[in-house]
């Protein structure tokens, strides 16, 4: 089963876990798996069904926007990492 690392700004979705297991075959099944798992989740990661463009991928340290997007292939013992793109900054 695929596990999803979780970045410390989600974690309080997952009750604070770091990794989860989620069930799929293919990267958005992945995360929509997490999203019915942990239904807090989904509105930091979905808008109208799409990935949000603000939320970063990868699989296995591959951004998936250079692989298949949401339809890259997963199997056992890969790791999908999501990473909320930061923004912002003052001077």
């Amino acid at each position: 089963m695929p596990m999803v690392r979780v970045p410390p700004v989600l974690r309080k979705q997952t009750g604070g876990v770091r990794e989860v297991a989620a069930n799929g075959g293919t990267v958005g099944e992945v995360l929509r798996s997490l999203a019915s798992d942990y239904p807090a989740m989904k509105e930091h990661l979905f808008e109208n069904g799409d990935l949000r463009r603000y939320v970063n991928v990868y699989l296995n340290d591959q951004d998936i926007q250079y692989l298949q997007r949401l339809e890259t292939p997963v199997q056992d013992g890969d790791t999908v990492i999501i990473l909320p793109a930061m923004a912002g900054g003052g001077q």
